[in-house]
């Protein structure tokens, strides 16, 4: 990968990492379609699900006592049958088709997460069983796991408190199965390092920031950085066919 390509990568995820510091969410979100559009949409998606599992697993270490076990269960249950469903997906479809297929689940993902969908079978047990299904095969298929989690929490009246802590140990289960599904990223040694260097920079900026930036104003920058990648995801995919 040229010398460009890897400022660029690390650029992206820098830029991941202080937003799923910042609000608690948004690496997949923000870095998938710039990923996706990088390196190709299977290498984009295998390496957004080892840095957001690893994120999500710091980020579990102080607040795995607010995990909701029995609702977690169907959730990552799910998610796991749907995982390989995904992954199937990923190696089917020719690069043009995943982009399209990517951006737009990214982009209706977003656009629901904005209005705030409420919908009586994203509730109780079915919620949790539909979500997780929906997530698993998102997040091993474009790398986005988290929407359909976030609106089952939003329907089930969950405080932002109970979210957090939940939606890492989600990330940990989900990501860790799509990892085994899909195998890790083909990376050369000093484009890991560059990797992980620029998870811990945007760690620490995003903390750094997180006391200073109102969370709506963030949860706003990091949907619309999302919607801007989505459609530019479809847009390149629409241009390949």
């Amino acid at each position: 990968m040229p010398v460009t390509a890897d400022v660029l990568l690390t650029g992206i995820v820098l830029l991941g990492s202080c937003v799923q510091w910042l609000t608690g969410m948004g690496f997949a979100l923000v870095s998938v379609p710039a990923l996706v559009l990088l390196l190709g949409p299977a290498e984009g998606v295998i390496l957004a699900n080892c840095a957001a599992g690893v994120i999500c697993l710091l980020g579990l270490a102080g607040g795995v006592r607010l995990v909701r076990p029995r609702a977690m269960f169907p959730l990552c249950l799910a998610a796991a049958c749907t995982v390989p469903a995904g992954s199937w997906l990923t190696r089917r479809l020719p690069q043009s088709w995943l982009l399209l297929v990517m951006g737009a689940l990214v982009t209706v993902a977003v656009l629901l997460v904005m209005r705030g969908a409420r919908a009586a079978a994203l509730r109780g047990t079915r919620g949790a069983v539909c979500a997780g299904a929906v997530g698993g095969f998102m997040n091993s298929a474009a790398g986005v796991g988290g929407p359909p989690f976030s609106l089952y929490a939003l329907n089930a009246g969950w405080t932002v408190r109970e979210f957090v802590p939940n939606a890492m140990f989600y990330g940990v289960v989900v990501n860790a199965f799509s990892v085994v599904s899909n195998g890790v990223p083909g990376l050369t040694g000093t484009q890991w390092v560059l990797v992980c260097a620029a998870m811990g920079a945007g760690g620490l900026i995003g903390r750094g920031l997180a006391s200073r930036t109102p969370e709506r104003h963030a949860r706003v920058l990091v949907l619309s950085l999302a919607l801007l990648g989505g459609v530019t995801a479809v847009g390149k995919g629409l241009w390949g066919l």
